[in-house]
């Protein structure tokens, strides 16, 4: 269910407020370029800045605009657990098809803390996909609590963004073929399908979506020169993306496009001149503009 190019998919405001307008017509955009798979109110959706009533209009907002098409993985983050199950309880009442699930970030639990929370959120009973990113969570789940944590029905992938390649094929081998692995880092994308992976949740399809899905069908159907030649295209915008923070990056490159406005809350701003000028440039790279 979970393999190619997922975007994680921004939020747009409008004067401060979400512009579910622009929203819904980001939904179909990104349908009708290609992209196999939305997550919403993951980081580069702003949840920290949402409230939870904001967090929970846009997966709702995002499911029902997606209607089936593709599938939906629902933010469903927190390092409170009680918050957690919520959220992914919240995401199954919306119809979403999964829940991405952080590793509790601040409170640097132990592993048994880590199978503790994740088997809470997996017992609301819909599909989560871990998100491992030890460098915002300060906490790395280790192979062998993942390989404890793929005996659940209900715990399916990771999203994987601790930016070592040789993970893919160890937590293959310790997870087994049928536990998706999808990249959390848009750079080595190819790398990572290369070693074991199925997939990528990315910053970078916001801007791109027709060629990240492209890049990643090339690499599913095992063309990699293919995969490589969209990647020569893409790598400056991956770069430029995330010379500030990329969900920034993201929305200026979407604005560009016209699909929404630029604007961010607090305590993010809008890129500095300079990086747009990065972005500008390899948004021409890529074809884009």
């Amino acid at each position: 269910m979970f393999k190619g190019s997922m975007v994680a998919l921004i939020t747009p405001f409008s004067n401060g407020a979400v512009d579910f307008d622009a929203l819904k017509r980001l939904v179909d955009w990104h349908i009708k370029e290609g992209t196999h798979g939305l997550v919403p109110v993951g980081t580069t959706g702003e949840s920290p800045t949402l409230t939870h009533a904001e967090h929970d209009a846009v997966i709702q907002a995002v499911v029902d605009q997606a209607a089936g098409r593709v599938p939906v993985i629902a933010g469903a983050g927190s390092n409170n657990t009680t918050e957690a199950v919520r959220l992914t309880q919240a995401a199954k009442d919306a119809g979403a098809d999964g829940a991405l699930v952080v590793t509790p970030y601040y409170n640097k639990p132990t592993q048994r803390g880590l199978t503790a929370h994740f088997t809470a959120c997996a017992d609301v009973g819909l599909p989560i996909v871990i998100y491992n990113i030890p460098p915002r969570s300060v906490i790395d789940m280790v192979d062998s609590t993942m390989a404890e944590m793929a005996k659940h029905p209900m715990i399916v992938g990771v999203k994987d963004a601790t930016a070592d390649l040789a993970r893919v094929p160890t937590t293959r081998l310790s997870c087994g073929t049928d536990f998706a692995q999808l990249s959390g880092e848009d750079g080595t994308a190819v790398g990572f399908n290369a070693m074991g992976g199925v997939g990528c949740i990315s910053v970078t399809a916001n801007i791109a979506p027709a060629l990240c899905s492209a890049m990643q069908t090339a690499t599913l159907n095992g063309d990699y020169a293919k995969a490589v030649e969209i990647q020569d295209k893409l790598m400056p915008l991956h770069q430029a993306v995330f010379t500030e923070p990329g969900l920034c990056g993201a929305k200026y490159g979407a604005s560009k496009l016209g699909l929404c406005s630029d604007d961010v809350r607090s305590p993010l701003v809008t890129l500095s001149d300079e990086t747009k000028s990065k972005m500008d440039a390899a948004m021409a790279h890529a074809g884009l503009i």
